[in-house]
């Protein structure tokens, strides 16, 4: 276990587990976070996304408007990581 997951980090988890809408999850996201931190959060997903795709650094960068240091980090995460993005992937593409 990392030195992150903390009592705190327990804390968080467990509420994000448990929050059941899209509307409970984006007021939880507005109170939690700045405007500039979900947006580049959700560019972060847009990255992946399309990264998964196997579209080129480019057309991401064009696309999203993320630098190259932001596609390569998310790719490496992707590749890489613990598999969240994997795991937000496959929640977008199920049905």
């Amino acid at each position: 276990m990392s030195d992150l997951r903390t009592a705190e980090v327990e804390d968080l988890l467990h509420v994000l587990v448990g929050v059941t809408s899209e509307d409970d999850a984006y007021a939880l996201l507005e109170d939690l976070f700045t405007i500039r931190e979900i947006r580049e959060t959700s560019q972060r997903l847009a990255v992946a996304r399309m990264l998964d795709a196997g579209k080129p650094y480019v057309a991401i960068e064009q696309a999203t408007g993320a630098s190259a240091t932001t596609i390569a980090r998310v790719s490496k995460a992707l590749n890489y990581g613990a598999g969240g993005y994997r795991k937000a992937l496959d929640i977008l593409a199920a049905p």
